[in-house]
């Protein structure tokens, strides 16, 4: 499988602009049916708003969408799209509610305004990148702890468990197309005292920012 960004998991986020209020909500989703759930969900705890503006990707057959739901055409949902597309996140929703100031904000003003609350939301939610990581585990003497440390995350492994006993054994992830390469330097870098040993497989995602 190829890699790809998403959502991190759920964000929120509020911006005023000219006492209008806008409330981004971002979340992580894979099939089309998940996304207009959300957007069902959002829409009727905010009903009294006059606005719920949504746009989502997913990545299984290329699907966007969005609706600037009662705001003039382009300056809401389109806005709101393109903050994922340059972003690179896919299987995500967002959905933004606005509950109206009394002051127009005009296109541009709108525009900026859905453009902002969605990359805020999304900002909250953070990114993951979903790729496939070999799950491995190593047993370091002491001595040479820091340096197979500094080895592995330089190289993007992902360290998720570092047991303290008569030699400190790590286990985590290396990303799959790197592991042999990062395997074969630790051996050299550590005289063939120290080896990765792989102990399989996982497609995941793991929060990059």
């Amino acid at each position: 499988m190829n890699e790809y960004l998403i959502p991190a998991g759920a964000g929120k986020a509020e911006y005023i602009e000219k006492r209008s209020r806008f409330i981004g909500a971002v979340y992580p989703c894979e099939t089309e049916a998940e996304a207009l759930d959300w957007i069902k969900k959002t829409s009727e705890e905010h009903r009294e708003a006059r606005h719920n503006v949504y746009a989502y990707i997913i990545k299984e057959n290329n699907i966007m969408r969005y609706s600037d739901n009662g705001e003039p055409q382009g300056t809401a949902g389109m806005p709101t799209l393109e903050v994922f597309r340059r972003e690179g996140v896919e299987n995500v929703v967002c959905i933004t509610t606005r509950y109206f100031g009394g002051i127009l904000l005009g296109a541009g003003g709108l525009t900026r305004a859905y453009a902002h609350t969605a990359k805020l939301a999304l900002d909250a939610a953070g990114i993951a990148q979903m790729r496939e990581w070999a799950q491995f585990s190593v047993e370091i003497p002491y001595p040479l702890f820091e340096i197979v440390k500094r080895m592995l995350e330089d190289n993007g492994a992902i360290l998720e468990n570092t047991d303290y006993g008569a030699s400190v054994t790590v286990k985590g992830l290396i990303p799959m197309e790197t592991f042999e390469l990062l395997s074969a330097r630790i051996v050299d870098g550590t005289a063939g005292q120290i080896k990765p040993t792989k102990l399989g497989s996982t497609f995941m995602g793991v929060r990059i920012r």
